[in-house]
């Protein structure tokens, strides 16, 4: 069950969101990429920064969600965007570059898949991912908690197993240096300052907790975030402005064949 992805809830959050997208662009090598895809391209925010980096290139902004790929084309009506699910993708061509943002971690079996990506890069082309790293967080741990309330824990069960467990960073060199010339893999925190409590459940009502809303009806949708924003209490202190400081660790790997 694939719950359905709002646009304008994500970009609630655009700035926080497209900044681990930037960092790991500015890693990718060169600036004569003529063909790049941006796999998973939600409502099109790194499918500009690529366009915007590589000016001659076609690009390709690809996505399983039509509420998503629709945001994107609003976005760039110049651009082209396409329908596609990760798992069964193919390019028509090799391409330089495949840059997927916080997207593989919906994507299951990264032992097959990695390679199967490295493997429709031309010669010298980039596999880009970063993976958000933070299924061991309070913020996830909480959802997990929540979910164990009686009058919807059957129902939930299969929420946690939609989200992939990412590797360690070493799984993932052995993974793909036997396919590839060069790894670079690295992990960051970040630190995004939201406003209080409310704003932690803000920014994972359009990522991590859709698996478990999607599930519910209104009225439980509501009990569920109110037990979820009270064990996130326990774990987050809101400064005297309301800030609540929300570490985000994430997964970064530049590949190259």
């Amino acid at each position: 069950m694939r719950a359905d992805w709002s646009p304008a809830q994500y970009l609630k959050f655009e700035d926080h969101r497209t900044r681990p997208a930037v960092d790991l662009l500015g890693r990718v090598p060169g600036a004569d990429v003529v063909s790049a895809v941006d796999i998973g391209c939600g409502p099109g925010n790194s499918t500009e920064l690529l366009t915007t980096r590589f000016p001659g290139a076609r690009v390709l902004g690809m996505d399983s969600s039509d509420r998503m790929i629709e945001a994107a084309r609003q976005r760039l009506p110049a651009a082209e965007f396409g329908i596609g699910d990760i798992e069964t993708w193919e390019p028509q061509t090799p391409q330089q570059l495949l840059f997927a943002n916080a997207v593989l971690q919906w994507v299951p079996d990264h032992r097959r898949l990695f390679p199967r990506l490295i493997s429709f890069l031309a010669d010298g082309g980039s596999l880009a991912v970063q993976m958000p790293d933070n299924l061991n967080e309070p913020t996830h741990a909480c959802m997990r908690q929540a979910a164990c309330d009686a009058r919807w824990q059957e129902r939930l069960a299969a929420a946690d197993s939609e989200r992939t467990a990412i590797e360690k960073a070493a799984t993932y060199y052995e993974i793909l240096k036997p396919h590839c010339r060069h790894v670079d893999i690295w992990r960051t925190t970040y630190f995004h300052p939201l406003r209080g409590l409310e704003g932690i459940v803000e920014w994972f009502k359009s990522t991590g907790l859709l698996p478990y809303l999607s599930r519910l009806d209104e009225h439980e949708r509501e009990s569920y975030l109110a037990i979820y924003r009270g064990l996130l209490a326990e774990h987050y202190v809101e400064a005297p402005d309301g800030t609540v400081l929300l570490p985000f660790p994430r997964l970064f790997i530049v590949a190259i064949k």
